[in-house]
């Protein structure tokens, strides 16, 4: 049986009701999106189309319906006629279907909708049309990255859509759909479409190198964002992923770096990067906003197969290498948090020499402060004493050895570890 994740029980919820807003699936790339989205269409008349892909076939809905063709000739631009063109005829496919099917919901799915020009004001015009003549087609669009939709969402699209987020797969959805073991999760990561090739580490690594990161730089960053430095980008994501774990000044980042400019641009560079679900530079904890955003970022991958595969370690090589590991465990507890944050809730570090703690999570009212240990060896925690004798009111946690087990803290959302113990 095929694994489904919970969002694609979302989806079909909100397809079983009344469409009443578009639904956006967004998220990084390779994180399924485009599966989740047929899956949940499996039983339901739908049009799905990739603008990506030239002549692709239509949907075939269930009860005998079929829709129009959408296939066009190779070359044609995909641009906002292209778009409009496309909704007509879901339009009437639409109405076709209801005739028969009065009570069964239709779809338009449009994948990729972010390469298309003006896609959002396209959108609008053509969304509000069909609330006004009282349409019952539900529409999905889905984008390979937030950063990509964002600007679009915001413009155009404010109170006219509802978000399902897809974030990188979590350990125990690797764990039940692809049985891997808890170090094989830190050190491969959470993309599916590499699972198959853990076995053949070469072959995994090239996978996760050219299907992976250069296609999420190069397509989804650089063609959809003006960058002025684009060679400069790639270096500070390359440089960020082998620092994953750790605190670095944007000043002594430009040392390492050809041409790197001011810091105000590399910041920028690592917002992009974080946008679309790479890269974080996570800030020291202060109750202020603005001293938050001066702080050294601590670099940390939104995906532990980014790290391995920017590093020269094997598998069996980063296991034997107790200092790699252990920023390597760091990483991934790192990333679990970013990835599972809601909309209210932070992620920093904090850090006043000599103490340290690993992760600070808040939100408006609760403070947790986070401690990682990936060895039995006992030390003391006095980055924890010392950060909560500033902050009585705070959860201490530590995680790993001694601690919650990394398997239990990796099974539950960052919420979960803000309530009390």
């Amino acid at each position: 049986m095929r694994y489904e994740r919970p969002q694609t029980k979302a989806l079909r919820e909100r397809l079983a009701e009344a469409p009443r807003f578009i639904t956006i699936v967004a998220g990084p790339r390779q994180v399924g999106k485009t599966t989740l989205v047929r899956a949940a269409l499996t039983d339901v008349a739908s049009q799905f189309i990739a603008v990506d892909q030239y002549g692709e076939p239509p949907s075939r809905p269930p009860f005998g319906f079929v829709a129009e063709s959408t296939t066009e000739l190779p070359g044609a631009p995909r641009d906002a006629a292209w778009l409009i063109r496309q909704w007509q005829r879901a339009r009437e496919a639409c109405k076709a279907h209801r005739t028969r099917h009065e009570d069964q919901p239709f779809v338009l799915a449009i994948d990729e909708i972010q390469k298309i020009p003006r896609w959002s004001e396209v959108v609008k015009g053509l969304w509000d049309a069909d609330r006004a003549a009282n349409l019952p087609m539900h529409v999905i669009l889905l984008g390979s990255s937030p950063l990509l939709m964002q600007k679009g969402l915001t413009e155009s699209l404010t109170g006219r859509y509802e978000l399902i987020p897809l974030t990188h797969w979590s350990y125990p959805e690797m764990q039940e759909a692809f049985d891997f073991a808890l170090d094989e999760y830190v050190y491969f990561g959470g993309y599916p479409g590499s699972a198959p090739f853990i076995r053949e580490e070469e072959r995994w690594r090239n996978y996760v190198l050219g299907s992976l990161v250069q296609p999420s730089i190069d397509t989804d960053i650089l063609q959809m964002t003006r960058v002025d430095k684009p060679a400069l980008l790639k270096q500070l994501f390359t440089l960020g992923c082998s620092y994953s774990g750790q605190i670095l000044a944007l000043g002594k980042v430009k040392g390492e770096l050809e041409d790197a400019g001011n810091e105000t641009t590399l910041a920028g560079y690592l917002d992009l990067l974080g946008h679309a679900g790479l890269l974080v530079g996570l800030h020291k904890y202060h109750r202020g906003v603005a001293r938050q955003r001066k702080s050294p970022p601590k670099f940390n991958v939104l995906n532990t197969a980014l790290m391995s595969s920017a590093m020269p370690y094997t598998f069996a090589q980063a296991r034997a290498d107790r200092s790699h590991w252990g920023r390597l465990v760091e990483s991934a507890v790192g990333a679990h948090l970013c990835n599972t944050a809601g909309s209210t809730e932070q992620v920093h570090y904090w850090r006043e020499s000599p103490h340290e703690v690993d992760f600070v999570i808040s939100d408006a009212q609760r403070l947790t402060a986070i401690e990682v240990k990936s060895t039995t060896r006992q030390g003391a925690l006095d980055g924890l004493q010392a950060f909560t004798n500033q902050h009585p009111h705070c959860r201490r946690l530590l995680v790993g050895a001694g601690g919650v087990p990394l398997t239990e803290f990796l099974s539950y959302p960052l919420s979960h570890w803000l309530e009390p113990a």
